[in-house]
């Protein structure tokens, strides 16, 4: 009978086999939520790469194993990008190629107890190395980090308080890459064991220690969400429903009302009549309205997606226009040259226009909201900036109505809870067709969740914070930790090795008399 190990040495089933078991972590986001899984997810991946022949082939396995994870992390995106979803997989996938490369490295054959040890926290640097490219805006950003499939564990979040999601990531790569020792390498089961006790001490006295936010007050805010308005006329209609499910707010006492992303679908300047609407809104429900124009500008050139608070009297003035854009959905990067996506799928016919600087807002009543719109909530150095900037409650306008039917609204809402556990602030996440969602400082849920089959207008009452967490004092410390972690470990590989080159340093044997015995004697 063939070993498995046999059936692995044709290039196509290894790599085949490398895209199936690097799918396998997105099990443990939404929709599945089987956060538990993220623990043991990457043992099969990990066990691959340790075994290839070479190291060439292990960063084969890495970047294989990332081109599936991608893939399965974003599929969602198919029918609308087409043949090009395959195309980012493999690029984004590349950047675990190094990755596989360090694990056979460390792992492979029969590794000492020393190379356990280093691979303990080498390793998940190596990943936190990965993600850390990947978060960057013009590569999509940091959605599906792996942290993240932890947004609904208690203990996680406030770990997340201490070192972000990146800190979460971090760990559960520790734990992966133990329980991939405990099966595999028998020898160094002590080193291994000992990684995981140190890493739930680590975590435990993160835990006990880390502050609480502190609750001292709260606001009664209202998402408004229409539910999906498709076919002609479809921005004036939207407008209408938004507009009806608000009326049923007059009377509940508000502080806010939140609309979703492009939940206007013209600039107010163009359109008095509608700024008179909304006006007439904030005044028979007592309280400011946060808007989303998504619409070309009266006042400048471009189309921008902007949140803009309403009063009584009509905008205010206070405006956020949005800083990172989706890339083929709002802009398609590098145009001249990946333009070709406009034709196989639904990228952004003409690109949008930045914002240049986040806005905190003055919502009346003392109450200062942070906005972000889209996947910018995706970003934690967005969401810590605002906390820095005394925002009281943080909130996400987004739509993944083309989406609608896929698990990328439960993935998008789940962020809010990291990021309101990043920063001790609470996060509203509204949407036009759902998941819409609510966060504490704490990141647990409040109230209840909008789905993707609602149209409603639903009251929360959100607590306030004060203080400040670890990770808004000291920002991303385990990202930018991992390349001094592998640079480190690099070094003391080029030491280890030139010492090697230069042999044994044996001391010249003596003679009976006690002088160094010379060559040829």
């Amino acid at each position: 009978m063939k070993t498995l190990g046999h059936w692995l040495t044709s290039p196509w089933r290894r790599s085949t086999v490398a895209a199936v078991v690097g799918a396998l972590p997105v099990l443990a986001f939404p929709a599945p939520s089987l956060w538990w899984f993220a623990y043991v997810a990457l043992v099969p991946w990990v066990l691959l790469a340790r075994t290839a022949p070479t190291g060439r082939r292990a960063a084969l396995d890495g970047w294989w194993g990332g081109f599936g994870f991608m893939l399965a992390m974003h599929h969602w995106l198919l029918p609308n990008l087409h043949v090009f979803t395959f195309v980012i997989a493999a690029l984004l996938g590349a950047l675990w190629a190094p990755w596989g490369w360090l694990v056979r490295r460390l792992l492979g054959g029969v590794p000492s107890r020393g190379r356990v040890a280093a691979a303990l926290v080498v390793v998940p640097s190596g990943w936190l190395a990965v993600e850390l490219v990947r978060s960057w805006q013009g590569l999509g950003g940091p959605w599906g980090v792996l942290g993240a499939s932890q947004w609904q564990v208690g203990g996680a979040l406030r770990l997340a308080s201490v070192g972000g999601v990146w800190l979460l990531s971090f760990l559960v790569v520790t734990l992966n890459v133990a329980v991939a020792v405990l099966i595999a390498v028998r020898r160094a089961r002590v080193p291994a064991l000992a990684g995981l006790v140190a890493t739930a001490a680590v975590a435990s006295a993160a835990w006990v220690f880390s502050p609480r936010p502190g609750t001292d007050d709260r606001v009664r805010i209202a998402l408004v969400q229409p539910g999906v308005v498709a076919g002609p006329d479809s921005a004036d209609r939207r407008f209408d429903r938004e507009e009806k499910l608000t009326r049923e707010l007059v009377g509940q006492d508000v502080d806010l009302v939140v609309w979703g992303e492009s939940s206007v679908g013209f600039d107010l300047g163009d359109r008095p009549d509608l700024a008179r609407r909304l006006a007439a809104l904030s005044r028979e429900t007592g309280a400011e309205l946060l808007v989303n124009v998504d619409a070309r500008r009266s006042d400048k050139p471009g189309i921008y997606k902007s949140s803009v608070l309403i009063g009584p009297d009509g905008p205010t003035g206070d405006r956020y226009d949005k800083m990172r854009l989706v890339p083929f959905g709002e802009y398609v990067p590098a145009r001249s040259l990946l333009g070709w996506a406009t034709s196989v799928g639904e990228a952004a016919g003409e690109d949008r226009r930045q914002g240049s600087e986040q806005v905190v807002m003055d919502a009346g009543n003392g109450l200062r909201i942070g906005p972000m719109v889209c996947f910018e909530s995706a970003f934690p150095d967005m969401s810590r900036h605002l906390a820095e900037d005394g925002a009281d409650v943080l909130l996400a306008q987004s739509s993944t109505s083309t989406f609608q039917q896929s698990w990328a609204p439960a993935q998008h809402a789940s962020l809010g809870a990291l990021r309101a556990a990043e920063t001790g602030r609470p996060m509203v996440h509204a949407t036009l067709t759902g998941v819409s969602a609510v966060y504490g400082p704490g990141g647990e849920r409040v109230g209840p969740r909008l789905g993707t089959d609602t149209a409603a207008a639903q009251v929360y009452e959100v607590p306030l914070a004060h203080g400040t967490t670890p990770y808004v004092r000291f920002g991303d410390w385990p990202l930018y930790g991992a390349p001094v972690m592998l640079a480190a470990w690099g070094v003391t590989e080029v030491l280890r090795v030139r010492r090697g080159a230069r042999g044994p340093l044996v001391p010249p044997a003596r003679t009976a008399h006690g002088s160094p015995a010379r060559p040829g004697h």
